[in-house]
């Protein structure tokens, strides 16, 4: 058997019916705008990340250049050093070699 509703019961419920509507369709933008949004951070986070990678790999490079640099000068150190020994060597041999000569 089908119970009939007022008219007024009938209006109240639609008019409860539309509120609820628009509050879940409010939801719905709101959620839509914030997977938007988290969308759009995970794509700066990708890029972030990319460009944090590439820097990394630029100052490896850098370091390598780097430790270059700083070796020069303790090769040339080196060098002037060994040509030293070599040239008072040089010179003691040459003396002694002079003195047997005499």
């Amino acid at each position: 058997m089908s119970e009939w509703v007022s008219s007024e019961v009938f209006t109240e419920t639609m008019r409860r019916i539309d509120a609820e509507d628009s509050r879940q369709n409010s939801r719905l933008t709101e959620l839509e705008i914030a997977q938007k949004q988290i969308s759009e951070l995970i794509t700066s986070v990708k890029v972030l990340a990319n460009n944090m990678e590439q820097m990394a790999k630029e100052q490896i490079k850098q370091g390598v250049r780097l430790q270059v640099i700083e070796e020069k000068p303790g090769k040339r150190w080196e060098t002037v050093v060994a040509c030293i020994i070599t040239g008072l060597v040089g010179a003691v041999i040459s003396a002694a070699v002079s003195g047997l000569v005499k």
